[in-house]
């Protein structure tokens, strides 16, 4: 199975975000030479189980409307309950084309305009264009940042909440970009808190799966029923299928999923894709395998990167994550500001990464990394980075 994580495949023209819109998102006239370590997909193929899925999917010369069976919830019950320990029942799960737009429609379902979200920067963008799309009002509470390591500011955030009448506060568990898993303690507080004052929490968990040496919590572990709380997984992350748009979110509250299902019929939302649960039961059946045999790899990733340039340039500062494949590379010791780093990386080392100001202002000064990709072009991108830190020199 490792010989699998070592192919190198060729993306280029296969209509991939990542490799093929670089020209727009970074603003050059010509991204053909620039090796893309920036948006959230794997470099590495798919299980070959799920492959099996969905070729035998496709010897049925028929693509009609299709629907995600008893047995596609079963899947999902069945993993979290031996991933997570986490019981759950097949009524509480409602499907979505993505973690995104499960967000937006919760969002839409449970605040109104003008009402205020809060969320933790530095965290995924989404969490504060969603809102803003809304016109829903984004405050922040930022994580407290020590040497890399990210955590709560408990009071600030139960202040914030009662100042600016919080209605739903967004987590990132565990979180993108700093790869933190929450702790049972901080995911209590954070509970406690939110309880307190009637907020409602919409935990992101898309992550979960790809967690390393800790032992990811699922917040709504922690809840009641009567809870406010909807979480949101999706085997997309854990095992490369972005592209399939599939998503769950767990809704145990009987008055939520209802509020939930007539926001989809009011959008007109229908199922999902024909290949999705195919795919679906593949992994989540069996795709354990394969995800142990990555999480493997990945951590001898994050070493390689780590010692490579932190050896090179001894200004960056680069934790070890606790979970995804995502590196937060620190270089504000270097003195250079974010536009000279990424002008640097992009025209010189020939590398594009995410900056960190993406994540919001909490975030400048480092840099997102993505580490899924076979190690040759692993070891190009980290002399790329080398290349781009050294000219500023």
């Amino acid at each position: 199975m490792r010989e699998q994580f070592l192919k190198v495949y060729d993306r280029h023209n296969t209509r991939s975000v990542k490799w093929g819109k670089m020209e727009a998102v970074y603003q050059l006239d010509d991204a053909r030479d620039i090796l893309p370590m920036w948006i959230a997909d794997m470099d590495f193929a798919i299980p070959e189980v799920i492959t099996h899925a969905l070729e035998e999917r496709l010897k049925h010369p028929i693509f009609g409307y299709s629907y995600m069976c008893e047995e596609c919830k079963l899947a999902l019950v069945d993993w979290l309950k031996l991933s997570h320990d986490w019981t759950i029942q097949t009524e509480d799960l409602l499907f979505q084309h993505g973690v995104i737009p499960a967000i937006a429609a919760i969002l839409e379902t449970f605040t109104e305009a003008g009402d205020t979200v809060i969320m933790t920067p530095p965290v995924y963008p989404p969490f504060f264009n969603i809102p803003t799309n809304q016109n829903r009002k984004v405050v922040y509470s930022p994580l407290h940042e020590q040497n890399g390591q990210y955590t709560f500011a408990f009071d600030h955030f139960e202040q914030a909440i009662v100042e600016h009448d919080v209605k739903m506060f967004i987590l990132c568990n565990p979180h993108n970009p700093a790869g933190v898993v929450w702790s049972r303690e901080d995911l209590q507080k954070v509970l406690d808190i939110c309880r307190r004052h009637d907020v409602f929490v919409l935990s992101d968990e898309i992550h979960s799966d790809l967690v390393f040496s800790q032992q990811h919590i699922p917040i709504a572990t922690l809840a009641t029923k009567e809870d406010r709380l909807v979480t949101c997984v999706a085997p997309t992350k854990t095992f490369n299928l972005a592209g399939v748009q599939a998503a769950a979110m767990v809704v145990t509250n009987p008055e939520i999923r209802k509020a939930l299902q007539q926001t989809a019929q009011f959008h007109g939302q229908m199922e999902l894709n024909a290949f999705a649960s195919s795919a679906w039961i593949a992994a989540y059946r069996e795709g354990r395998p394969w995800l142990e045999e990555l999480k493997v790899v990945l951590d001898e990733h994050f070493d390689y990167v780590i010692d490579t340039l932190t050896t090179a340039v001894p200004q960056l500062k680069i934790r070890k994550p606790e979970s995804t494949y995502l590196m937060w590379l620190d270089y504000r010791e270097t003195g250079f500001s974010e536009k000279e780093v990424m002008h640097a990386l992009l025209h010189e080392g020939q590398v594009a990464l995410d900056p960190g100001s993406k994540y919001g202002k909490e975030g400048e000064g480092f840099l997102r990394i993505n580490v899924a990709t076979p190690k040759p072009i692993l070891e190009d991108g980290v002399a790329r980075i080398i290349k781009g830190f050294l000219s500023l020199s």
